[in-house]
């Protein structure tokens, strides 16, 4: 499997004046494979956020490299490309939804690209049954729910085709059952349609979906692996102000007590057959 996105030692500051910055990111390597999907998690001020940026060329590393398909995000003539392959879902969906209606703010980026409308129409319509909003069509954005507005930002996304989708706490400020949807909609967009995601998060149960979870501390990876490494096994997270998830944490407590439960009951079905 061969990596989409490299970043190569980066490192990166906000500046508080003209004569102090704060690093975000310090000396940081990975590698994301297409198709995978990443989640990155780490306690607030970790980095996260920061990282995101940079893998669609919002932000440019001070010192190291970072390629997207083989385009490297500092040479500015790559920008707009980079972003039509790797495509952003933030917190807030508003800051995403620009036109009156959901078909319109679907088919928006493509009209800036240039793309024909009889092709509009076809990604437009295959985006929405994708994210399951087809029946809204003419509906007005403001309209949907939380969750569904958070889709409808994915879907003018996917719209775009990119091999890739970050999203940064995408389901922050949805109720449960927003954060169901959307979470259920970009798994089944990785696994059907093979597109990869890096999903930034700070909730911990959201990580169990992932192929693989980076943990992000003070502007480093601290621990990687896949779910059952991570949360299973022995890797102490309090110390990097995490908390494992409940059922996680209800595994090791009963290891701790004598049962034999195995690491990769991560999950209620998992657990309740181990008991059993």
């Amino acid at each position: 499997m061969s990596a989409l996105i490299e970043v190569h030692n980066i490192s990166y500051y906000y500046a508080l004046d003209e004569h102090q910055a704060i690093p975000a990111l310090n000396d940081l390597s990975l590698s994301v494979d297409r198709g995978e999907y990443t989640v990155v998690i780490g306690a607030n001020g970790s980095g996260k956020s920061t990282l995101a940026r940079h893998l669609n060329a919002l932000l440019v590393p001070a010192t190291g490299k970072v390629w997207v398909d083989g385009l490297l995000t500092s040479e500015p003539e790559n920008k707009w490309e980079i972003r039509r392959r790797v495509g952003m879902v933030f917190q807030n969906p508003d800051n995403q939804i620009v036109a009156t209606t959901v078909e319109e703010d679907v088919a928006f980026g493509l009209e800036n690209l240039g793309v024909p409308p009889s092709l509009t129409r076809q990604r437009v319509d295959g985006a929405l049954r994708l994210v399951g909003l087809e029946e809204y069509t003419t509906h007005a954005p403001h309209l949907l729910s939380g969750g569904q507005k958070q889709r409808l930002a994915i879907a003018g996304v996917i719209a775009m085709e990119p091999s890739c989708l970050v999203m940064d706490e995408p389901t922050t400020m949805l109720d449960p059952r927003g954060r169901k949807e959307v979470l259920q909609t970009v798994r089944e967009m990785n696994r059907q349609r093979g597109i990869t995601v890096v999903h930034i998060t700070h909730f911990m149960e959201e990580a169990l979906l992932a192929d693989r979870v980076l943990v992000m501390e003070a502007g480093r990876i601290a621990a990687q692996g896949a779910p059952v490494d991570i949360f299973g096994g022995d890797l102490e997270l309090e110390p990097l102000g995490l908390e494992a998830p409940a059922i996680p944490r209800l595994a090791r407590l009963l290891r701790a007590g004598g049962l034999d439960i195995p690491r990769d009951a991560l999950d209620v079905g998992k657990l309740v057959s181990a008991l059993c």
